[in-house]
């Protein structure tokens, strides 16, 4: 079983850059497909970007296609979105997920484990 917990949400202008990490325990990190997923208040929950076990495949919603980019590295047990040039509608809670699934997937309810979120505001 995979503990998750995400890091670096904050409140920024619009245009500039934040980077959310998501730190997992156990051993079995590099056996994960990782997503990241955010829901904005009154919205629903919406898939963000995915990257395969070994970091080789991603997928992006297309919103952020060119501003966020998704990484990990298995020795730190930890995957991380670099989000630039933030605009106002990317507001939300993000959350952190781990599916263990052979290929990148975009869909919530294959994803077995989630952090508890973390606040990103962009102010315009």
């Amino acid at each position: 079983q995979a503990q998750l917990v995400e890091s670096g949400g904050g409140l920024v202008q619009a245009g500039d850059s934040l980077r959310l990490s998501c730190a997992a325990s156990g051993r079995t990190f590099s056996s994960y497909v990782m997503g990241w997923f955010r829901q904005a208040p009154g919205k629903e929950r919406e898939f963000v970007a995915a990257i395969s076990r070994r970091g080789t495949v991603t997928d992006y919603i297309d919103s952020v296609k060119g501003r966020f980019t998704i990484s990990r590295d298995n020795a730190k047990n930890t995957v991380y979105l670099q989000m630039n040039s933030l605009k106002p509608e990317d507001t939300a809670v993000y959350y952190c997920a781990a599916a263990t699934r052979v290929v990148v997937t975009t869909t919530a309810e294959e994803y077995l484990y989630w952090g508890q979120g973390t606040q990103v505001t962009v102010s315009s």
